[in-house]
């Protein structure tokens, strides 16, 4: 059974879903207009990312904040504090493609403890609580079995074009790639995550990354049995801004594989 808080993340990820799903609708209408169709979703964003807080706030006044629109707020508990993506595929949203999430997690003294990724266009409800495990709606997750690079695969992100992360993105993927099943960029590094728990990825990294984009996505591979680890050896995978996640047949190797591109 869900926890408390639990059940408030899950209701408030649905609530911020509902209003999504009907301007991802609009979306399409406002193709002709490349900055109509920006502005449109960045207003969606905000919108949702305010029933959030308005949801959370309301029942835990206390904790504190940290959201992808409205940055970090104190909380009068120094202990607890919320980590929110509201809409995680931004881009995915703007060109009318159903994968993106909503991303809401619970940190407690420095570690995450609880998550919800719910991808509201495909109806699906991915959430962990630290020792209660892993489900989606209400099967229980699990990270794949597999134990063989070649027969895996990958998620990652991709950094723009002008990002300083790409030289070492095309180094990790020089390496990765060969000895894989194939790599993929899907654009909601918090849906790579669940996937991950899923057993549908067998692991996921990637640089230059957010703790709200990520947060909750870790928890949810930890409950499933997978490791989470920051690409450097001894950092955090929500702080460090550099993510390595993957089930526990190939950690070992998919991990030192990408240390040793660093």
């Amino acid at each position: 059974m869900p926890s408390a808080n639990m059940n408030v993340m899950i209701k408030a990820a649905r609530k911020a879903g509902r209003g999504l799903v009907k301007d991802f609708r609009e979306v399409e209408n406002l193709q002709v207009s490349v900055k109509g169709a920006g502005d449109f979703v960045s207003r969606a964003d905000r919108e949702a990312e305010r029933l959030i807080k308005e949801e959370l706030r309301g029942a835990r006044p206390t904790y504190g904040w940290l959201g992808e629109e409205t940055g970090t707020e104190a909380g009068e508990d120094p202990t607890r504090r919320w980590i929110v993506d509201p809409l995680d595929g931004t881009t995915n949203f703007l060109h009318g493609m159903p994968h993106w999430a909503v991303s809401i997690a619970l940190e407690h003294k420095g570690e995450i403890v609880a998550g919800v990724v719910f991808d509201p266009a495909k109806d699906e409800m991915f959430w962990a609580e630290k020792g209660a495990g892993a489900w989606m709606n209400d099967q229980r997750l699990r990270v794949s079995g597999r134990s063989r690079m070649i027969e895996a695969v990958f998620a990652t992100g991709v950094p723009f074009g002008g990002s300083r992360h790409l030289p070492a993105f095309l180094k990790d993927t020089a390496r990765i790639a060969p000895i894989t099943a194939g790599v993929r960029r899907w654009g909601s590094a918090a849906l790579d995550l669940a996937y991950v728990a899923a057993g549908r990825f067998d692991g996921y990294w990637e640089r230059g990354i957010q703790p709200y984009d990520v947060a909750a996505g870790v928890v949810l591979v930890r409950e499933a049995g997978g490791f989470v680890e920051g690409l450097r050896k001894g950092e955090s995978p929500v702080e460090s801004g550099a993510i390595l996640a993957c089930n526990a047949g190939l950690f070992t190797t998919f991990s030192e594989t990408l240390r040793a591109a660093d």
